[in-house]
């Protein structure tokens, strides 16, 4: 199964006071490893930005006038996410708006059986201490040098690499797609940098590692 990445910015802190999503991205993942295929999009919330809000993302009222409903693009949001694991920090607040945004033109809610909340998972293993994005980050050394203001699609791809480092797996950095495979090993000691060449059964053994071992730890 697939995993999504998700993440919303809003107008304000809950959808039954009138807030509404100005931002839906989701990164699609298989094993955790990025597909390229995204789903992004800015949304008119058919209402005013507070101040408050407009400081965290940088969207105002003005800047939204223009851009689809959530109405118009709720199929394309479902088809992106239907039967994969959703991924989300805080997964509260993301679907108490995407839920209330869902019911508001007929559609059900998203499937809480499908959501994993990253937090959850940062609050148990590591207690009494802040688990938001930007603490994560920087407990994992992630850089958030781009990160100027909450951007949903920049927060999906922090997310990943905070989730990756949470479940204490390794994020394969090659392609084991040519056979010809050749990678540069540091040796510890001295520095000197082997070639070796890796053969057909070497990586389809670790193919079925990689899989075998990120399914036992977030399956």
């Amino acid at each position: 199964m697939s995993e999504v990445f998700l993440d919303t910015e809003t107008t304000g802190l809950s959808f039954r006071e009138g807030h509404k999503i100005v931002e839906i991205a989701c990164i699609e993942t298989k094993d955790l490893i990025a597909t390229g295929k995204v789903f992004h999009k800015l949304i008119n919330p058919q209402r005013s930005v507070p101040d408050e809000a407009f400081k965290v993302h940088g969207f105002s009222q003005e800047f939204l006038k223009d851009k689809e409903i959530f109405k118009q693009i709720a199929d394309e949001f479902l088809n992106f996410i239907k039967d994969k694991k959703i991924i989300i920090h805080n997964a509260s607040f993301d679907l108490g708006f995407l839920d209330g945004e869902l019911v508001s033109i007929q559609k059900e809610k998203i499937n809480k059986k499908l959501i994993i909340d990253s937090l959850e998972i940062a609050r148990n293993k590591f207690p009494g201490t802040s688990n938001s994005l930007d603490a994560l980050c920087k407990k994992f050394n992630i850089d958030l040098s781009r990160r100027t203001k909450h951007n949903a699609l920049l927060d999906c791809e922090l997310l990943r690499e905070v989730y990756i480092n949470l479940l204490d797996v390794k994020e394969p950095k090659f392609n084991l797609s040519n056979t010809n495979t050749e990678m540069n090993i540091n040796t510890a000691r001295d520095y000197n940098k082997t070639v070796v060449k890796i053969s057909n059964s070497e990586i389809d053994k670790h193919k079925s590692f990689l899989k075998s071992e990120l399914k036992k730890n977030f399956y």
